[in-house]
């Protein structure tokens, strides 16, 4: 909304000149992660105590884990946090007219509400087990998947040119690698369900999911602030996406969201996201990475969540269904390194790290080509 009165009010001579500011995507984008964090440093205790008077805590399984079950009687959906924060942060300083803005902010709604259902049929059951089934979560999400996919791929919705919608590009390589035309839709509803089951399963550990999540997020807004300015683009030899620049200050929003949910977060934990805040962030990651073309990126810059969800397919999949035993101690993997006795706070601290050069081995891809 405030990007408007640069529209309506901006006088290069008047007294409002300095509205200029809100002309400029890295300005905007500032701003956007200021308001944000501040707006769940505001939040945060309010909302902590409303949450704990009202028995809106968590009840985790028995996991055979030391320390898991002290962490019974925190108070969760604290990404409600999350979302309240970004989305006032994304009405005030996006174009709520660009394309890209208006289908994330289609998918915002859509996962913010799948995963309140599925964190109030855990509190209504009594137990973390009592929530959306998980052919239930598939459906939905497989389903906005199709959704988003033909709102993008299709000409009057998408705010990509069809011959380019529809392409796939892979990191380091400079050339589409194929045309999946609307084939391409399939592809969309796996990526998409990938990347919110991914950060679902990473959201295990205090801080854990929130700090790979905010990387991840300021690498394709570097990405979308390149592909929405047509010289950089062309310089680093990426489709120009008119508009794309917008991605960036929703970005923005969220890492500042998510900077100010990990103050809350961080360990000993105050407050949980619950799958409100991982669904939440993970369908908008997903999401994003399509709209910027950049899907397959995202096992690389997300290294984390794919070892994260991999170690649970493989767990399910392979070891108990197939050969009959267990593969690792426990699933997901921040578990196994817990059952082996290694602390809380070592096991998040080096998956920090990781996620971080994982992030800057990701920024190459913008020159090595």
């Amino acid at each position: 909304m405030l990007f408007w009165l640069n529209k309506f009010f901006y006088e290069p001579s008047g007294t409002l000149s300095f509205l200029r500011l809100f002309n400029y995507i890295s300005s905007r984008s500032i701003f956007a992660m200021i308001t944000s964090f501040v707006i769940v440093l505001l939040l945060g205790r309010p909302v902590i105590e409303f949450l704990y008077k009202k028995e809106i805590t968590d009840k985790p399984r028995k996991m055979g884990i030391t320390n898991h079950q002290n962490k019974s009687g925190t108070p969760t959906m604290g990404g409600i946090l999350l979302i309240i924060a970004s989305l006032i942060s994304v009405l005030l300083w996006n174009d709520l007219s660009n394309r890209f803005v208006q289908l994330l902010l289609f998918g915002s709604f859509y996962f913010a509400l799948l995963g309140g259902i599925d964190d109030w049929l855990k509190l209504k059951g009594g137990s973390s087990s009592k929530g959306l089934s998980r052919v239930s979560k598939y459906i939905a999400q497989i389903g906005y998947g199709i959704i988003f996919g033909i709102l993008f791929i299709h000409p009057s919705t998408s705010p990509v040119p069809f011959n380019i919608a529809t392409n796939l590009y892979i990191p380091f390589y400079k050339y589409p690698l194929i045309n999946l035309s609307w084939f391409y839709i399939i592809f969309i509803a796996i990526i998409i369900t990938y990347c919110a089951n991914a950060v679902n399963f990473a959201d295990g550990l205090d801080g854990l999911a929130i700090v790979p999540s905010f990387f991840a997020l300021i690498v394709y807004g570097i990405f979308a602030y390149i592909f929405g300015n047509f010289k950089l683009s062309h310089y680093l030899l990426f489709e120009f996406l008119k508009g794309a620049g917008e991605i960036t200050v929703f970005s923005s929003a969220l890492v500042g969201a998510c900077v100010g949910f990990l103050w809350y977060n961080a360990y000993p934990a105050e407050i949980f996201m619950g799958d409100t805040g991982s669904m939440f962030l993970g369908g908008i990651l997903g999401t994003i990475v399509v709209s910027l073309k950049q899907e397959v990126l995202f096992f690389l810059v997300g290294g984390i969540f794919l070892a994260e969800i991999l170690s649970v397919v493989i767990q399910d999949w392979i070891g108990i269904q197939r050969i009959g035993r267990r593969i690792f101690f426990r699933a997901p993997l921040h578990h196994t390194f817990q059952h082996r006795g290694i602390g809380e706070t070592k096991i998040v601290i080096r998956f920090w790290i990781v996620a971080g050069i994982l992030a800057i081995i990701g920024l190459t891809a913008l020159k090595i080509r």
